[in-house]
This record gives C-alpha cells, structure tokens and sequence, in this order.
C-alpha cells in the first residue's frame, strides 16, 4: 500500500479491500504459515511417540488439525478475494494462537526430567547467589516493581504495534516482518518442547527457599509432571502492572518455557526488525519498556539470569538466520 499525498480513511479502506494494492501475492501459504504449519507437523510427530502418556492426545491433535484447516480456508478466500485485509486475517489467526501454543509446550516436555537445577547452578556460579532469588528484596520499591512489571506486560503489544504499523504505513514490508517475528516463536517453541526448565518462580518452592539460598540445587526429574505450584509473583502487590502480570499468570502459565526466555528473545527480535527497517520513532518509543522488560523477566521470577542472557544471544542468531531464509526463499519464490 503505498503512501498517497490526499491519502484518507476512505482511501486507505480501498486500498486494504482491493486487489491492486496487494502486487504479486504468494499463490500459496504465506511465510508465516509456513513456519506455523513446519511447527504443527514437528509436534504432531511429538505426541505420535508420546501418545500414550498424553492424557488428552486427540484433542491436541484434532486442534492440530482444525487449525491447520481452518489456514487452508482463509487462504481459499484470499484466492477468491485477494487484497491485503484478507493477508492481515491470516497473520491475525496466526497472532491469536500463540497463546494457545506456548502452555501447549508444558504437555510435550513433561516427559522430560526437569533441567532446572542446571541453570540455577550456572546462575550460582556466574554470580555466587540467584538474581531471581535477591533482586526483588534488594528493590522492594513500589516504583521499581511497577517499572518491571510496565515492561514485562507490554511484551505482546510491543511486537503488535509494529506488525499493524508495517501493514498499515510500509504494506511492502508486511509478509517479511510478521514471518520474522512469528516464526520466532516457533523456533523458541521447538526448544521449549524439548528442554523442560520450569523457571525460579517453580523451582525454588519445589526444593525450598533456605535449601536454593544455601546454594543446594537438586534433580527433580519429572516432579513438574504433577506439580504446577508456584510462589507469588515479587513485587507491589496492589500495583496496576503487577496485576496485570498476575492476571496473565494465572491465565496460561506452566511450569515450562523458561530457557531462553523468549520475552527477551521475541522483544529483542522486535527491536532488531524495527532497526532494520530503520523505524527509529519506534525503537526510542520502545527503548525503556524494552530495558525493563528484560531485567523483570528476572524480578518476577519467571526465568533465572542466564535464561535473559541466552534469550538475548540467541535471539541475534535467530533474527538473522530467519532474515537470511526470508532472502533465500521467499523474497523470490512466490509458492
């Protein structure tokens, strides 16, 4: 879509409902599909060899299978009315499912033995004590827990607010943007469904605070399998983020996900996609809630300091290597 001089909301509604504005459209799935369709068949391999341990195997099959339907028939209707609203539906179902994916990863990784008293070992031994266990006695301030929880509460609107941007201002950069950022969470997907770490907040009521203070870090093996306890979210209890961290808590959190921490690893990708579009407004916008968001995913106590660490690193090589693969593949083969 591109910028028009008397540009206006009846023309840019023509511009998303025709089919000028949307050039040489992909005759099949679009890039973000893809990744989310590789990602359906490599868990659907997971719970074939796991199925009979998985309590509720069919149902996550059948909404496998719905899902993946139900992307064929947004894209019928895109053959019959191809324009960008209906690409920017099918980017949407892909963008509402995340959440429906991420507590998914606790029913594949279950079977695993927990790996948890590895990182808060390596966090022990980086630092001689655990971030996560001190950090929030040592900032009890009502300002600092609200400024951690501000960050770690705009995590989704951070990365939404620049794929609707890219759709409704640079169209041209739409397809690339969403696949860079939606595949990610596919990629830190396929590691969460084979590395099961539940995260501090999980780990240190299961073996007891005084035994992770005095540095003693037990296996646990599939302990989490049953166990889905967890200590309270750190931090001004009455505070308006704090509840909203709560709240999300309490609507999908699982004792799982926790290496890397893809809060800081998506954020990070974020930032990285908006410097390269050289969106500059967007990354002085983002910049604090961005710094905060990363310290508060150890404040809170969802993730130890080095799962930070490794969402950062790991999310340089990911952005890059989805940026080479969107070059290679799909800036010039139309499937």
């Amino acid at each position: 879509m591109a910028k028009k001089k008397n540009g206006n909301i009846i023309t840019w509604i023509k511009d998303v409902t025709g089919s000028k504005a949307e050039g040489k459209a992909y005759k099949w799935l679009l890039p973000a599909e893809t990744g989310m369709m590789l990602y359906s068949l490599f868990t659907l391999l997971l719970i074939a060899f796991t199925y009979t341990s998985l309590p509720n195997a069919d149902e996550l099959i059948w909404w496998r299978i719905r899902i993946m339907l139900l992307t064929v028939a947004l894209w019928i209707v895109y053959r019959i009315w191809t324009c960008p609203l209906m690409n920017l539906a099918r980017i949407l179902l892909l963008l509402l499912t995340l959440g429906w994916w991420y507590p998914d990863t606790y029913l594949l990784n279950r079977h695993f033995d927990n790996l948890d008293h590895i990182f808060a070992a390596w966090d022990q031994a980086l630092f001689g004590f655990q971030p996560a266990l001190v950090w929030s006695k040592a900032f009890p301030s009502p300002i600092v827990s609200e400024l951690m929880a501000m960050g770690y509460s705009l995590y989704f609107l951070m990365f939404v607010s620049l794929i609707a941007y890219i759709f409704i201002k640079r169209y041209k950069d739409f397809q690339k943007t969403a696949f860079i950022i939606i595949t990610s969470f596919f990629v830190y997907y396929v590691v969460f469904d084979l590395l099961p770490v539940a995260g501090p907040q999980y780990y240190y009521l299961a073996v007891g605070i005084e035994d992770i203070a005095a540095g003693h870090f037990p296996a646990l093996g599939n302990y989490f399998a049953n166990h889905t306890e967890c200590l309270p979210i750190p931090g001004w209890q009455d505070g308006l983020f704090h509840n909203l961290v709560q709240a999300s808590h309490d609507a999908g959190e699982r004792p799982t996900a926790a290496f890397p921490s893809s809060h800081v690893g998506i954020s990070t990708i974020t930032m990285l996609m908006a410097m390269r579009l050289r969106m500059w407004k967007y990354l002085l916008l983002w910049a604090v809630p961005y710094a905060f968001l990363c310290m508060g995913t150890v404040y809170l106590l969802p993730h130890y300091a080095v799962d930070a660490m490794a969402g950062f690193i790991t999310a340089i090589a990911v952005f890059f290597t989805l940026e080479w693969t969107w070059k290679k593949v799909f800036a010039v083969i139309r499937l």
